[in-house]
């Protein structure tokens, strides 16, 4: 069972708020490579997510992880919180790669005054409108990241303190993804996500595994469903759309950023598992702005 350190929970504030909405709260296929932790102050709404729709309810706390496909519907008063929370900036696992979280839990005083503290902390992290075309973009994300980067190392301890004791309550009704009880898996998926911007061949991962490259490939299947070129491939990709997202940074270099000598190659593995090229992908985000 993979575990995260405390201290490798590298949490991102990007926004954060107080709305208040009178059936005006309608957003539809909202996507995001940030995570939505809401907490409900007054009145009802509904959360559509994939097979399932959640009515959002007072003193309740509610997350959609990142990449979820949803939308809203709000018919009158909706009052809430809001904490938009990126972890992509980093090489670890993240929470939600570990532990499968609910979606819904109880809220709690604690976690209403943390939300209020947040907010008096962070005024201009308040976004300047509630449709997600106007701030999920890849112009006004990246300025976000920077804004957090820029901060002071005391204030980012103070958020970081306020977000996990938030986070918390999710993990305390979370349920621990079984990755393998096999100790040599669980060294080879370490070293992937450590290594994620390098280059990273099977035979490299069967030494680590300390078995042979057609049996690493055996076992890795076995315990997590896929090969480990697939797996790996995935994760650059994904690690590709968050650079794509949040930078400007060309396509040949993110390439290379992430150990791929041919970028010709790296285009048709981000079309592959995506369906569209990296150049598409930056310039749907950029429309929105």
């Amino acid at each position: 069972m993979a575990q995260i350190p405390i201290e490798s929970m590298n949490l991102m504030l990007l926004n954060v708020g107080r709305a208040q909405h009178n059936a005006d709260w309608n957003w539809q296929d909202v996507s995001s490579p940030f995570s939505r932790i809401y907490y409900v102050i007054e009145g009802e709404a509904l959360l559509h997510l994939p097979g399932q729709d959640i009515k959002l309810c007072p003193r309740r706390m509610y997350i959609i992880p990142a990449y979820t496909v949803h939308s809203y519907e709000c018919h009158g008063v909706f009052v809430h919180y809001y904490l938009h929370v990126y972890e992509g900036f980093k090489n670890e696992m993240n929470i939600q790669e570990v532990y499968e979280l609910p979606t819904e839990v109880d809220g709690s005083k604690t976690a209403e005054h943390l939300f209020e503290f947040l907010c008096e902390q962070l005024p201009n992290a308040r976004l300047p409108h509630s449709n997600p075309n106007t701030y999920d973009t890849s112009a006004q994300t990246s300025g976000y990241v920077q804004r957090y980067l820029d901060m002071a190392l005391w204030e980012k301890m103070e958020l970081r303190g306020a977000m996990l004791m938030i986070m918390s309550h999710f993990i305390h009704h979370a349920t621990p993804r079984i990755w393998t009880k096999d100790e040599r898996m669980k060294h080879v998926l370490e070293y992937i996500h450590s290594h994620i911007s390098e280059s990273i061949d099977v035979d490299t991962l069967a030494s680590i595994g300390c078995v042979t490259k057609s049996y690493l490939i055996k076992l890795f299947k076995r315990d997590f469903g896929t090969s480990p070129i697939q797996y790996i491939n995935k994760k650059k990709v994904e690690r590709a759309q968050l650079l794509l997202f949040t930078t400007d940074k060309a396509v040949k270099e993110i390439a290379y950023m992430l150990g791929f000598s041919d970028q010709n190659y790296f285009v048709r593995l981000f079309r592959k598992v995506t369906d569209i090229t990296p150049q598409e992908y930056r310039r749907r985000a950029w429309a929105k702005a």
